[in-house]
């Protein structure tokens, strides 16, 4: 006697398209205050931000201070501006004998590495020489510091006034702020000091600026490989059959082979790439002969920075130009960006 079972049919619906809703994009940082979920959605179009982690950082900008008391020692008054959120520290440059700063400066911190729950804003004399002493400052609390995501207007800043050691308000002068809870999105965020470089001393501190996630400015750069004189190949006793190869960065285009052996090849093709500013990589040419079926031998070189060619806004015709390439013979190319 013999039992067979019959095999069990495949699940049809594995097979089919699906209408899928990944949680890509942002997230509010304490989850869910403004949607059910936690996660942001609007109709704004996707941004590049939007394909990456949402890291959260807490914003500070200080803008300006006035009608700053004068130090009763000195008669005057080197005010600059201390951020502290728990043990990180952001300063603010300091001005000689000015009641009335105007700084205009951003401070950025971690929210993943926030450990207090105030923020304190500290207006500071240089000559001051209490170590704890201060002109005035001004705390928030982190839980009522407003979320701000792009492209929501951005946050308008407001005066408020300077309290001494003990609380007291009277004759400390006030200062510009700003304070909001936002992600690298934000355009404050390419300016702004950032919490990880808190390790940085002196008065070069300000200096710092983050380098993560921001936008470079991007053109197209349009080589247009015309024709090339005097090739040869290293067999002298065959005439050269040669391609283009050009290289940006990791960007690598070739022209078509030329479909004769000729020292004088001609092409009059257009290899088009992607630069970023600051345009500090360069454009890499080589000439290739086709020696045999599986071997391309470089017979000429030139090495071009892409900060030397001219860019431009319009349909303006770009002049060709002859140039001398490493090894022997010359080319003519186009580059324009």
């Amino acid at each position: 006697m013999s039992s067979s079972k019959t095999a069990p049919k495949p699940n049809t619906d594995d097979y089919k398209l699906k209408d899928t809703k990944p949680e890509l994009g942002e997230k509010w940082p304490h989850g869910g205050q403004r949607g059910g979920t936690g996660w942001i959605y609007s109709e704004r179009a996707t941004s590049t931000y939007d394909l990456v982690e949402q890291m959260f950082y807490l914003y500070v900008r200080v803008v300006k201070a006035k009608e700053l008391p004068p130090n009763p020692v000195t008669g005057n008054v080197d005010p600059y501006v201390e951020v502290k959120v728990g043990n990180y520290k952001g300063k603010t440059r300091h001005f000689e004998k000015k009641t009335n700063p105007e700084w205009k400066q951003v401070f950025a911190f971690s929210k993943e590495k926030i450990q207090s729950s105030i923020v304190e804003v500290f207006v500071r004399d240089k000559e001051m020489v209490a170590r704890d002493d201060y002109i005035g400052k001004v705390e928030f609390d982190m839980h009522e510091v407003p979320t701000r995501v792009p492209p929501d207007s951005p946050l308008a800043p407001q005066w408020y006034r300077l309290e001494n050691l003990r609380g007291e308000t009277r004759t400390r002068g006030e200062v510009m702020l700003a304070v909001w809870m936002g992600t690298q999105a934000d355009e404050a965020f390419p300016e702004a000091w950032h919490s990880d470089s808190a390790s940085v001393k002196g008065e070069g501190v300000y200096n710092i600026r983050s380098k993560v996630y921001v936008n470079p400015k991007l053109w197209y750069l349009r080589v247009n490989v015309i024709e090339a004189q005097d090739v040869e190949s290293h067999d002298k006793t065959q005439p050269p059959q040669v391609f283009v190869k050009a290289q940006v960065g990791q960007q690598v285009l070739k022209t078509k082979l030329c479909p004769t052996k000729t020292p004088n090849p001609m092409w009059n093709e257009d290899l088009v790439f992607v630069a970023a500013e600051p345009f500090e990589e360069n454009l890499v040419l080589t000439v290739e002969n086709k020696a045999s079926p599986g071997k391309d031998e470089v017979v000429a070189k030139l090495t071009l920075p892409l900060n030397k060619f001219e860019t431009r806004m319009d349909h303006r015709p770009v002049h060709s130009r002859w140039y001398n390439v490493e090894r022997f013979g010359f080319g003519v190319l186009e580059g324009d960006k």
